[in-house]
């Protein structure tokens, strides 16, 4: 009989509301991979889900079975070929507008402000942010941002975040004051302002990473300044977190 862990693995402590948690554990060892990770042993596995290596061996057997996992002619475990199946699946089928449209809905239901999805454009020296997808507020009185529109990367609480996290600038030199921006908000994850791009605008912005950690986009939320309400920042945040790794 295996012993119980003394501390919970990864997948335990991260388990699925109303999920199966052999099914948690067996996914935290494929999701132990990482990008320069051509093959791993099973104490690389073991380690990084803080699993015990019988029970890693067991769900591995499994894996392995459904073509998950690939064992080695050294022992170690790599990405079976059923991955990339799934992968090719996952690339033809994916649209980015259905998984950032509906997370852009729920926060506008969730503040009554309007909710935008940043990205860069362009090359440096010459980049720029592009709005991919807006949602309006529901108040007459609002921002009149549109998918589409074009805006600096300098100015704006989207554009400093996409800078922040190294998604490059336009051709405007950073100031001092814009790199200890840029730290700031490295450091607590997101960027509020009131007046930063229009006079009249606040806004609330953070980062929306890709699964490697690379960022991909800035999730801001806009509002007339005299509606700015602090308690915004979190559901931004969780909303950006919702969205992060997922979108391609």
């Amino acid at each position: 009989m295996p012993r119980k862990a003394q501390t919970p693995s990864l997948a335990d402590a991260n388990a699925a509301t109303g999920g199966t948690a052999a099914v948690d554990r067996a996914l935290s060892l494929l999701a132990a991979f990482r990008a320069d990770d051509a093959a791993l042993s099973l104490a690389d596995l073991a380690a990084r889900t803080q699993l015990h290596k019988s029970t890693a061996l067991r769900l591995i057997a499994s894996l392995e079975h459904a073509r998950l996992l690939q064992r080695l002619d050294d022992g170690r475990y790599a990405l079976g070929g059923e991955v990339a199946r799934l992968h090719g699946i996952y690339a033809a089928t994916f649209s980015l507008d259905r998984v950032v449209m509906p997370v852009l809905r729920q926060l506008v239901a969730a503040t009554g402000e309007s909710a935008a999805y940043h990205v860069r454009q362009g090359q440096v020296p010459n980049q720029t942010r592009l709005c991919l997808y807006r949602v309006d507020s529901p108040h007459p009185v609002r921002d009149h941002l549109r998918a589409g529109d074009v805006l600096p990367l300098h100015k704006g609480t989207g554009g400093r975040v996409l800078s922040a996290f190294g998604a490059g600038d336009d051709s405007r030199k950073p100031t001092l004051a814009d790199k200890r921006t840029h730290a700031r908000i490295r450091e607590e994850g997101f960027m509020t302002s009131v007046g930063d791009r229009l006079a009249e605008v606040a806004g609330v912005s953070a980062p929306v990473f890709h699964a490697d950690g690379t960022i991909a986009a800035a999730l801001t939320l806009t509002m007339p300044a005299h509606r700015y309400d602090e308690r915004h920042v979190g559901k931004v945040l969780a909303a950006a977190r919702q969205l992060s790794g997922r979108v391609g």
